[in-house]
């Protein structure tokens, strides 16, 4: 299955954790960059395109100013991001070189990804750079990044960077072999599974935290990157960063690591974006008619299902759409502000514009603009 799956990739997202990059007892591993970049250059002459999605800025930039912190400020990580960054593109370049790459640094924030026009134009870079036979390597700017801007880990960063670039597979390289039924480190019996199909609940369960002190993701977060990249069509393979030839045999279709299977109800390039770049701004309460109507018919959201709207936000955000329960069930781009929503909420379409004075449309949420969430 996994040949006839990867043999027509093309194109490749690969994310690489702090603990794959360093050595024990802090500072990058030149060794491991070294060979990791002997198998990238390897797949560019397979004509297979990569794009490295990179942690390790921190980590670098904590051994080079000899901080001996465990935990760090967010200050203190944007000190030693502004180290490491430049330290971390150095030590690949360096590594490129022997192979005729050109490496090539971008930094993002969770805005650049949000904004429909900044994300066009990052593809277009992307698109750019690949074309011009340069390596990309994608890290958060973390340097000037804070909490209501950050994506959170490079985990969830891979998996918007592969619906960016339009990517046909997610390679992420870990300090474990995949996902295990347990923790492998407390439980004898923790078996590794090879294979997922689909990314349910009890897959996410099996899922815990970071183990790392010199990384933000955990299996947790890699799981949910791997459930993006599926609603996108994309497999995601998670296998061991340190085991030689790991990117080779990935991509080649050799039974390593834990393969998630893509979707079958894949979302267009529009309502990945929408469900999963943008940051909901405000919700919106419906009540069960409403909610049957969004989950089993696929309609638009109408006022008269409406029943309350929390957080203030103008007409165009994204807005979580919630159940009777307070569960969100969709999200989607509201076409009128929570203000003008309080005004209209339980009422019949054709009264919009006497109740406002005008009307932008029939619809709260447009279904074009509307992705479903609720157990996916």
């Amino acid at each position: 299955m996994r040949r006839e799956l990867l043999q027509q990739v093309r194109r490749v997202v690969i994310k690489v954790g702090s603990r794959v990059l360093t050595v024990e007892g802090g500072g990058l591993d030149y060794d491991a960059i070294t060979r990791l970049c002997d198998e990238m250059a390897g797949l560019r002459q397979q004509g297979i395109e990569v794009i490295l999605v990179s942690s390790g800025a921190v980590a670098a930039g904590r051994d080079a100013l000899r901080s001996a912190d465990t935990t760090l400020t967010i200050p203190q990580k944007q000190a030693a991001a502004a180290v490491g960054q430049p330290l971390l593109m150095q030590a690949y370049q360096q590594a490129c070189t022997r192979h005729g790459l050109v490496t090539a640094q971008i930094l993002l924030t969770a805005e650049d990804l949000a904004n429909r026009n900044r994300f066009l134009n990052a593809r277009t870079t992307l698109e750019a750079l690949l074309t011009a036979g340069a390596l990309p390597v994608i890290n958060e700017n973390d340097s000037v990044a804070v909490a209501e801007i950050k994506f959170g880990d490079n985990d969830n960063l891979s998996a918007l960077v592969t619906s960016l670039a339009e990517a046909d597979l997610l390679l992420i390289l870990t300090d474990i072999e995949g996902l295990y039924s347990a923790n492998p480190g407390s439980d004898p019996d923790a078996q590794l599974i090879p294979l997922v199909r689909s990314i349910t609940r009890e897959i996410e369960r099996m899922a815990g935290g970071s183990g790392s002190n010199v990384g933000t993701g955990g299996m947790a977060t890699k799981v949910t990157a791997a459930k993006k990249a599926a609603r996108f069509g994309v497999p995601t393979i998670l296998a061991p960063g340190k085991q030689p030839g790991v990117i080779t045999a990935a991509v080649s279709g050799q039974e390593i690591g834990t393969l998630f299977l893509p979707a079958t109800d894949g979302l267009n390039r529009r309502k990945h974006w929408i469900a999963y770049t943008l940051r909901p701004a405000g919700k919106v309460l419906v009540d069960a008619g409403a909610q049957k109507a969004l989950v089993e018919k696929g309609t638009s959201l109408l006022p008269s299902g409406i029943t309350g709207v929390e957080g203030r936000f103008e007409r165009g955000r994204c807005v979580r759409i919630c159940g009777p329960d307070g569960a969100e069930i969709a999200r989607g781009l509201s076409d009128y502000s929570n203000s003008e929503i309080q005004l209209i909420a339980g009422h019949k379409s054709a009264e919009i514009e006497q109740l406002l004075g005008y009307r932008y449309g029939d619809d709260v949420v447009h279904r074009d603009n509307l992705v479903l969430m609720a157990h996916r």
